[in-house]
């Protein structure tokens, strides 16, 4: 780790459960299509449910609008500063192109920030409990 333990960072950057910072978050990798947004209903690991109800990971598409805008506004002004002209089909294509390549890791990404903002890092977690 090269955060401190307890940081948030160690769960989010890794997609890790955010009390024990070990177990998988997804069920499957990032890039596999047919089942992106699976999430695991339980940490493998420390053994704690992380579904507060049932449409809890809907608050997560706020976070991943804010990272599309965020990647929208740098992608917008490093193509102005790298060709010196705007050139709005241009821009546009590319921020296609991005948040196409990018999309199920945001929405990864997403998930993991939205969890980590309701769940802590527990060392005495870290075992699983039965």
């Amino acid at each position: 780790m090269i955060f401190p333990k307890g940081n948030k960072l160690n769960s989010i950057i890794p997609i890790r459960y955010p009390q024990c910072h070990k177990g998988k978050f997804l069920k499957t990798f990032v890039y596999d299509l047919s089942r992106f947004t699976a999430v695991r209903n339980q940490c493998d690991c420390c053994g704690l449910k992380y579904r507060l109800e049932p449409s809890f990971y809907f608050g997560s598409l706020y976070v991943a609008y804010g990272i599309g805008v965020v990647l929208m506004i740098l992608i917008t002004l490093n193509s102005y500063l790298i060709s010196h002209t705007f050139s709005f089909l241009t821009t546009f294509l590319l921020i296609c192109f991005v948040m196409t390549l990018l999309g199920p890791y945001i929405n990864a990404l997403s998930k993991i920030i939205w969890v980590n903002i309701f769940f802590s890092y527990k060392e005495n977690h870290s075992i699983k409990k039965n």
